[in-house]
């Protein structure tokens, strides 16, 4: 199962809602036309948001920018 998700929040609100349930943040991108990519430390923790988040979930097609994603320091 993939660890990227891309969900129709602010990238303030996607990193509340990973601090709340203690799920790991491996890069967060926001999208040009709204919303954010995302890409969990691990599956069950995507898996997880998938679940609590069915509503907010874009199509994987989303249009990206070249070389956006911010990857988190370790």
């Amino acid at each position: 199962m993939s660890r990227a998700i891309n969900l129709n929040l602010s990238e303030a609100d996607a990193r509340e809602q990973c601090a709340s349930r203690s799920i790991g943040i491996s890069a967060i991108e926001t999208l040009p036309d709204g919303g954010v990519r995302l890409v969990c430390m691990s599956s069950e923790g995507a898996a997880l948001l998938r679940r609590r988040l069915k509503s907010q979930i874009l199509a994987d097609g989303a249009r990206r920018t070249a070389n956006s994603t911010r990857r988190l320091p370790w």
